[in-house]
């Protein structure tokens, strides 16, 4: 193993030799066919402790502690919770041991109310549910939290960062000892995410609270982590105290030799004619309610616009307008100054692809290969065709090799069905597929959800490229550092509307944190 040396700590100092060990992963291995996704992987957590797991798309992360909570069976290794080995086969028994989860992909019945969904998560459940009760009980540790949830609205009509918000509640009222979180703050704001954190630390010091938190933020881990453990390829490569130690030398633990890419400048000076006119578009939630309301935009080529903005403020439909996947309901749509419907036709003629949050959910075939999803824009185009009927399945294949390979998803098997990857490698999937051709117009939300920094870094790289290249860039994000490195223009949208533009250069932050809030 190696040490890390040099550096400052700029989180807590946790003394673990006062704390008894809450779990214990003794050589943990798992495969998936031929390939290893853990390889006798071995370390502590300390009760009272908050504790980062790191490492890149693909490391094992995932894997790691879906093992440790049930949800996939190891193939070799033991769990032990308080110095006892336990048996942990389902959620059943990992709530029964005092562990709780928050998954990447969310966990929530679309269908179900946000208060049926957290009531009815508890075990065992009660043969008789006093719903006013239970609904008091969760205002008031709403109340506690740093964001509030709509607990009469169906968790199928939440936006990503509104599920995120869930889950983590979910857990709070479920009071697990042990909590596992896998990219908690991907979709949530600076202030949401530093809140949020916060009170979780606050609670392994004053409840004894253990945390175990799976990010790509550096930031997040130097503010909040005690200890930290690294994983690369499936192996561990560090386990042990954050004291000491910098980003730079927990990235280069991650990494290894691989580089990463930089953004790059801004070459492109001058903005071209409108791309994009959305002039006065509205559009409905699903459940009816006003979430885009006569919005007004025009984007240039050679341009990028951010949008920021609360999740739930009309991002979601508004992308899904823009993709083809809600129908306006008053407005309309302009590319190069004709109509825009978004239908595949029309979005092939205009060339505009959109990656929309969720992409999983929102941008693939879960059951389909990887070569399938990587061809859901061109299987029927010259090229990849035979006889202008058929699918040219080894001109798929071959794409598909091209693009796993250029875009580094892990693992590179292009017949394997996209709903085994980790939610990094499903990002990376669909960016691939809507950065490879030729875009004049891209419209992204949350591009860089799940993503170590190295594959941020090289989506961003991607984006800037684009921009400089003449594409025209919408980019809505709950990352305002995101936007604020991205932008030429940013712009704030809050209930439906847009409420604050300005150039990058004449950006005042104070404003926009104003402004996201609705004032």
């Amino acid at each position: 193993m190696n040490t890390l040396a040099g550096g400052q700590q700029t989180g807590q100092v946790f003394d673990s030799s006062h704390s008894p060990v809450a779990l214990e992963v003794i050589g943990l291995s798992k495969r998936f066919g031929a390939l290893p996704a853990l390889e006798g992987v071995s370390f502590r957590l300390w009760q009272g402790s908050f504790h980062a797991l790191l490492g890149g798309n693909g490391a094992g992360k995932s894997t790691l502690v879906k093992c440790v909570m049930g949800y996939q069976p190891a193939d070799h290794g033991t769990v032990l919770i308080g110095n006892r080995e336990c048996v942990i086969e389902s959620a059943r028994d990992a709530h029964r041991h005092g562990l709780g989860m928050v998954y990447q992909h969310f966990t929530l019945v679309p269908d179900m109310t946000v208060l049926e969904n957290l009531v009815l998560s508890r075990l065992p459940i009660p043969k008789m549910i006093a719903w006013k009760k239970e609904r008091q009980r969760l205002e008031t540790l709403i109340a506690e939290t740093p964001f509030r949830i709509p607990l009469h609205k169906k968790a199928g009509e939440l936006a990503a960062g509104e599920k995120q918000k869930v889950e983590l509640l979910k857990q709070l009222f479920l009071q697990p000892k042990i909590l596992i979180l896998d990219e908690p703050t991907s979709v949530l704001t600076p202030q949401e995410a530093d809140g949020i954190l916060g009170m979780l630390k606050e609670r392994t010091r004053s409840h004894g609270l253990t945390v175990l938190i799976i990010t790509h933020k550096f930031r997040e881990v130097m503010n909040y982590a005690d200890a930290v453990s690294v994983l690369r390829r499936g192996k561990l490569i560090y386990s042990g105290p954050l004291a000491g130690n910098t980003p730079a030398m927990l990235a280069e633990l991650m990494i290894g030799n691989e580089t990463i890419a930089r953004i790059g400048e801004r070459t492109r000076a001058e903005k071209g004619p409108v791309k994009l006119a959305i002039n006065h578009l509205s559009a409905d939630s699903d459940t009816g309610a006003l979430a885009v309301d006569r919005l007004s935009l025009n984007l240039h080529g050679g341009e990028i616009v951010g949008i920021a903005g609360v999740s739930g403020n009309g991002q979601r439909e508004l992308v899904q307008a823009l993709s083809g996947q809600r129908k306006p309901d008053q407005g309309g749509i302009c590319i190069d100054d004709l109509p825009y419907a978004a239908t595949r036709r029309e979005m092939a003629r205009f060339r505009c692809n959109c990656l929309p949050e969720e992409p999983l959910r929102n941008a693939c075939v879960p059951r389909m290969s990887l070569a399938g999803n990587l061809a859901l824009r061109t299987f029927d185009r010259p090229g990849f065709t035979r006889w202008r009927w058929f699918i040219d399945a080894k001109a798929q294949k071959e794409h598909a090799l091209e693009l796993i390979e250029r875009y580094r998803i892990h693992p590179s098997e292009p017949g394997r069905r996209i709903e085994t990857l980790s939610g990094g490698n499903v990002q990376r999937l669909v960016l691939a597929r809507e950065l490879s051709g030729q875009a004049d117009l891209l419209v992204v939300a949350n591009p860089c959800f799940g993503l170590d920094f190295a594959a941020a870094s090289e989506v961003r790289k991607q984006l800037m490229q684009a921009r400089n290249n003449g594409a025209a860039v919408l980019l809505v994000s709950e990352d305002l550092d995101e936007l604020l490195e991205l932008s030429d223009r940013i712009a704030v949208m809050f209930e439906g509307r847009l409420i604050y533009e300005a150039p990058i250069a004449a950006v005042d932050l104070d404003e926009i944190g104003l402004k996201m809030a609705g004032h």
